[in-house]
């Protein structure tokens, strides 16, 4: 089973069933089906081939997910990027990836037409939305509805091939690509659908950036199962949304902490028939015991669902909603076929009842990352059958006598804020381009909207003045809004261990 297999199975079992409202519009499955065929046959005019990587950085919209399945049936691989990336980033994902398509729409250039200028990996770069006068070189307009060339379609692929890059921030500052092969996203969207007990009378929200693991896989169980999905560009209009689930008669509603609380603090609720929902689910960070009772309060009829996952296979665990009452700070046990344990500092198997690392071993487990050999070696090591790899998570948990397990802490120091991964070393190198810094240190404080908020420690050189507003304002002209800082403080100095690296103990 390939993954884009899903949607011609979807195709062939129900054309005519809405698949997709996106901007008010709705969207058969056949119409999506027609859309993906043509955009598969203008990519392989172009020459696009298989195995090759194509970028997609745009805002959620039907192009996006149209782009998604014409790369996959091309036998390339899709590469997701938050439409949030400034240039500098953008175009280290670019050469990092060595993606040969850039699918964008014109209302990003400022980064995209920088990035394109700064490298020249990137053979074509289709563009959506109203066709600026000049293209730039490489550049053409995204294409319409029309005849399409013969073809558009791979024979060779195999459940081994890489599906998708999806990357994500690293403990040294730089992102890398998570690579996950046809396999990987089979199984994960199996699993988690299976669970979730998804089916194709269910209408699906997605307020989520699908360049999030958590949101594209709204998509793929979306179209797996032959569901309908309502997707949004943001929870930013808190009541808008909530117009659109009582108009769409919305069924499982996907999120993440820092939605649910602002969904919690509402106070007109009641003026909303929000009914039909019979799913929650949440995932990313944990939801507090206090926001768990708040929710089922507000939506009685709806299952909560408590997860944990990482990119590197999507979904480890789950919690059973019947569970949420004697364990709710519980994130469950492991989903369907995939085995979970803990082990030692020195790798030993460890009984219930211990703290240790997460281990994950199963067909959703990613490839590696790509082009990091080394970076892969500390996540992905041997397992029991020789010539198998399992992922260390990187993440402490403990289990109680009967293996659920309680989240403890990260064993690097990644942020997660507002549902995303923040590398503080990627914050830094920001903060040490500002004009007066001598050190600067970011780490992550509880937040109760936020999950956790970035906190920045900045000392200046002699005779440097600067505010706090100035350095929010300059990381926000560098940095996905979710990884500037939201507090900033300034000290005397930082302190250093005998290496000369700086010390975060003590840092809150």
């Amino acid at each position: 089973m390939l993954l884009h297999e899903f949607l011609d199975e979807t195709v062939r079992r129900q054309p005519d069933k809405t698949a997709l409202v996106c901007d008010g519009k709705h969207y058969t499955y056949a119409e999506i089906d027609a859309r993906v065929a043509h955009l598969a046959a203008h990519l392989q005019s172009l020459g696009l081939t298989r195995g090759e990587r194509v970028a997609l950085f745009l805002d959620n919209s039907v192009e996006l997910i149209v782009g998604v399945y014409a790369t996959l049936r091309l036998g390339a691989v899709f590469m997701p990027i938050n439409p949030m990336t400034k240039q500098e980033k953008l175009t280290y994902l670019l050469k990092d990836s060595g993606a040969s398509v850039l699918l964008t729409h014109h209302s990003l250039r400022r980064a995209w037409m920088d990035a394109l200028a700064a490298t020249a990996v990137v053979r074509d770069c289709l563009v959506v939305g109203i066709p600026m006068e000049t293209l730039p070189d490489r550049c053409r307009p995204f294409p319409t509805m029309g005849i399409s060339p013969q073809g558009g379609r791979s024979s060779a692929t195999i459940d081994q091939d890489l599906a998708s890059i999806i990357y994500t921030s690293g403990s040294t500052g730089d992102p890398k690509g998570v690579m996950l092969t046809h396999l990987n996203m089979v199984s994960a969207t199996l699993s988690v659908s299976g669970y979730l007990g998804l089916n194709e009378n269910d209408r699906i929200i997605c307020v989520l950036p699908l360049a999030f693991d958590y949101g594209l896989y709204q998509v793929l169980m979306a179209f797996r199962v032959g569901a309908a999905l309502i997707l949004e560009q943001s929870f930013a209009f808190p009541q808008a949304i909530l117009e659109v689930v009582a108009r769409e008669r919305v069924t499982v509603f996907p999120g993440v902490p820092t939605i649910f609380s602002l969904l919690t603090n509402l106070g007109t609720l009641e003026s909303f028939d929000l009914s039909s929902l019979r799913l929650i689910t949440n995932t990313a960070a944990a939801l507090s015991e206090q926001h768990i009772r708040q929710l089922r309060a507000l939506f009685p009829q709806a299952a909560l669902y408590s997860m944990y996952g990482l990119t590197e296979c999507k979904r480890v665990t789950y919690l059973p909603p019947e569970q949420l009452d004697i364990r709710p700070t519980s994130v469950g046990r492991g989903m369907p076929n995939e085995e979970i344990w803990l082990v030692d500092e020195d790798g030993r198997r460890l009984p219930y009842g211990s703290t240790g690392e997460l281990v994950i071993r199963g067909s959703n487990v990613m490839r590696g990352y790509w082009g990091k050999p080394d970076e892969t070696a500390k996540r992905l090591k041997p397992g029991p059958i020789p010539g198998e790899m399992v992922l260390y998570s990187g993440d402490l948990f403990r289990t109680d006598d009967e293996g659920w397990l309680y989240f403890v802490a990260r064993k690097d120091d990644i942020i997660k804020s507002r549902g995303e991964k923040v590398s503080p070393r990627e914050v830094e190198n920001i903060l040490y381009g500002i004009d007066g810094v001598l050190d600067a240190a970011v780490i992550g404080v509880d937040d109760e909207l936020l999950g956790q908020a970035v906190k920045a420690f900045i000392v200046l050189k002699n005779g440097a003045a600067l505010t706090e507003r100035e350095v929010i304002r300059y990381c926000l002209g560098h940095l996905e809004s979710f990884m500037a800082p939201k507090y900033v403080e300034f000290v005397a100095e930082l302190g250093k261990t005998d290496t000369g690296k700086i010390k975060k103990t003590g840092l809150s």
